[in-house]
């Protein structure tokens, strides 16, 4: 009996939980009229939200569905990388699904999906890509394109322009997700990492259905740096030539300046020229401490061996 699990994070997901629910019900009472061998189970991942996104969860557990529903209660807000991960641990599921509860991930797409990995056996996940930012802030989709075009070109590892977290993975992947038990996690990075074969589904973008998004533009700045020093050590080749360069350029420097002053004796230096040298020097050299303070700081959190997660409440046995 084919089971596929959903698992959705959820951050201040109060207003949207209801429509996600009420649709996923729809598609999945349609998928079980085609295939009664179908079975299903939702998993909701409450990422410490501060409205009453646990309560509603709690409610939609204890109601009557075509689907198995449980839910995990983080202690606090530890990120929805953490989210998808408790999620992926806690999924039974022959096939497992990741996508948000909003509806930006179509849940009507899973039927096409699960289609695709049936007809084709060569085929590990389905994935989705948007083709538009329609209703997205040009500056926002400006940045992200540039994200994606910088992290292909510094990265062996290809992430895809406009992919979602929302895809359907046979079990084999998803253990192989799991098993990357890594702090720092960059979920885009990892699901291309672990290689399988990927379908792209491309569809054109959705909007929220309630609330507001989670996500500003300094919190998805801060998670494309994460992004690039999980999978790409070139900043540090970057900060290891840039000092070879000026190292380079100040022996020269020296030379014509030593040059100079036996050619045509030693004239007194301009104070502007000598601060904009010792400023370009110094910010050098903090833009290069920075980046090897950055990797640092991923080393010493790996080696915490903290736990990604807590979680203080649920429905099922831990």
């Amino acid at each position: 009996m084919p089971l596929i699990s959903a698992v959705v994070p959820c951050m201040n997901e109060e207003k949207a939980l209801p429509l996600f629910i009420k649709e996923l019900d729809g598609v999945v009472k349609s998928m079980t009229e085609d295939d009664p061998s179908l079975a299903f189970e939702l998993i909701f991942v409450d990422d410490g939200s501060t409205d009453a996104t646990l309560q509603v969860m709690k409610d939609i557990a204890a109601e009557q569905h075509l689907i198995d529903i449980s839910y995990l209660s983080f202690s606090r807000n530890f990120g929805k990388e953490a989210a998808l991960y408790a999620g992926l641990a806690q999924s039974k599921g022959d096939y497992v699904a990741t996508m948000d509860a909003d509806l930006q991930d179509p849940p009507k797409l899973l039927p096409i999906m699960y289609e695709i990995l049936q007809n084709d056996s060569d085929i590990d996940n389905v994935a989705t890509r948007r083709v538009t930012r329609k209703g997205e802030p040009p500056i926002r989709s400006f940045f992200a394109r540039t994200f994606y075009r910088l992290i292909n070109k510094i990265s062996k590892t290809e992430i895809v322009d406009g992919a979602r977290d929302f895809r359907l993975m046979k079990r084999s992947m998803v253990d192989a997700v799991i098993s990357l038990g890594e702090y720092n996690r960059f979920s885009k990075g990892i699901f291309s990492w672990v290689g399988f074969k990927t379908h792209w589904m491309e569809y054109e973008n959705v909007n929220r259905s309630a609330g507001e998004s989670a996500w500003n533009f300094f919190s998805l700045f801060l998670y494309s740096i994460d992004g690039i020093a999980a999978f790409s050590t070139a900043p540090l080749y970057l900060a290891s030539v840039t000092g070879v360069i000026i190292c380079l350029l100040a022996c020269i420097f020296l030379i014509i300046i030593v040059a100079r002053a036996i050619l045509f004796g030693d004239p007194v230096s301009g104070w502007p020229s000598m601060m904009s040298t010792i400023l370009l020097l110094g910010g050098i050299q903090l833009l290069c401490l920075g980046i090897i303070g950055l990797y640092l700081e991923k080393t010493y959190l790996e080696t915490k061996n903290r736990p990604l997660y807590i979680i203080r409440d649920s429905n099922v046995e831990q």
